[in-house]
């Protein structure tokens, strides 16, 4: 998943197209701005409205969908990301670079310099071998000889098309057309990559393996992609953000978890239905961001005290930095509460079992199974983030399931049964 506090390569800023808008463009941007729908506009006006007022980022590294129905209007928002349609209003920043206000020349290096494109029609040369079509749009920059073939050799052995350099499209299957479409895009080195239902008219079967080897590519090579599909598998699959569109608009974005986990609205419900939410949850979907923490030396009664009130029974101990350090239960803090004792690594603590913000649910099944205490949820240095317990994870499964975590105070048996478990010396902290 790309970063959010990477650089961001290309932004749109209320973007419109109309269409049938002469001599009332203004009239219907008005109207717009004002709320009126999309139906009334065409019926009042005679304007039909592709896009209205479309905003968002991509970041470097992202793998943007944009997702819809037939004339949700995503294809004609593709195609004026790069004028290939002209927009009406709006702003589209590549690079840094207002587009909408380029001349004619200065679109053109923008395609061939910055941006590629892949079609759901490949568009290929019939006359033209593999390998010609693949280094066709460099020797249109005017890319030397050799540097054209070295750029599509290398294109065409990235999307596994080595051997097939000599053959002509009509040799190859609709998927390895394609794959040659995607080599001549990936020939420029571009720095965003737009996609148009680049796999819809392929077999279930070889669409699929399409998907799959370009996921492949995406994570391999950091690209920054734009795609538009009308396939929801495709989106979540792929996608690392997803633009819902309605009418011309956009609905929600969102990642691919949130979106099923928490639709915007009923359209938006209607499209991810169907969809499990454990497919597509990670463990910052079902965390809880509100840990129990003490640090080392702190007050037992004081412990017991927050562990009560919160109904939580095991407490992390954390540094200054808030980097977790241990895990303790509430048998060992009482019995240190009723000494007067203080919390202490040394006295009971446990090793915590962690895992990162994006752990996919299935992996985190055997971690929460398999601890008698919560899942910390760390970043990269150890920081705690959150905590996830068994309660939370069958929650976010099954909302239906009255499953409560038992107060141990009520439980003498269980107690004790657990405090001969956690006095097992294997897994204590002897050291930080």
């Amino acid at each position: 998943m790309a970063d959010e506090n990477a650089t961001v390569l290309l932004e749109c800023r209320k973007v419109s197209k109309l269409f049938n808008d002469e001599g009332n463009t203004q009239a219907v941007l008005k109207a717009i701005r004002d709320g009126v729908g999309k139906d009334e506009i065409q019926s009042k006006l005679g304007t039909v409205v592709g896009v209205r007022e479309a905003s968002f980022k991509v970041h470097q590294g992202e793998f943007f969908v944009i997702m819809g129905l037939s004339g949700s209007g995503k294809s004609t928002l593709i195609r004026t990301l790069i004028r290939l349609i002209e927009p009406t209003d709006g702003e589209i920043i590549i690079d840094g670079e207002d587009v909408t206000k380029l001349s004619e020349d200065g679109m053109r290096k923008v395609r061939r310099n910055k941006v590629a494109m892949v079609f759901q029609h490949y568009g290929l040369l019939p006359h033209k071998t593999v390998l010609e079509n693949a280094e066709y749009g460099l020797k249109t920059r005017g890319i030397s000889w050799k540097e054209r073939r070295e750029k599509a050799q290398s294109a065409i052995d990235r999307v596994g098309l080595s051997g097939w350099e000599s053959y002509r499209p009509s040799a190859l299957s609709g998927g390895m057309q394609q794959r040659v479409g995607l080599a001549r895009a990936l020939s420029h080195d571009p720095a965003i990559l737009l996609m148009d239902e680049p796999f819809s008219g392929l077999d279930p079967i070889v669409r699929r393996q399409m998907q799959q080897e370009f996921g492949r590519l995406q994570n391999e090579e950091d690209l920054t992609t734009i795609l538009v599909t009308h396939d929801l598998d495709e989106a979540l699959m792929l996608g690392d953000r997803i633009a819902i569109m309605r009418d011309g608009e956009i609905i929600q974005i969102a990642t691919p978890d949130q979106l099923v986990t928490n639709p915007a609205d009923d359209y938006v419900a209607s499209f991810v239905e169907g969809a499990s939410p454990a497919r597509f949850m990670v463990a910052r979907s079902v965390m809880s961001d509100d840990p129990l923490t003490a640090r080392d030396g702190d007050s037992a009664e004081s412990a017991v005290e927050m562990m009560r009130e919160r109904k939580i029974w095991s407490t992390f101990i954390v540094d200054g930095g808030n980097k977790v350090q241990g895990v303790m239960s509430w048998e060992t803090i009482q019995r240190l509460a009723q000494s007067g004792g203080t919390l202490h690594l040394g006295t009971g603590a446990r090793k915590p079992v962690t895992c990162d913000s994006e752990t996919p649910i299935d992996e985190l099944f055997p971690l929460v199974l398999n601890t008698r205490h919560p899942v910390a949820v760390v970043d990269d240095q150890g920081t705690l983030q959150g905590m996830i317990t068994k309660n939370m994870l069958l929650e976010a499964l099954a909302h239906d399931i009255d499953y409560d975590e038992e107060d141990p105070e009520s439980k003498p048996d269980l107690v004790a049964s657990e405090v001969e478990t956690s006095n097992q010396p294997s897994n204590e902290v002897t050291s930080v």
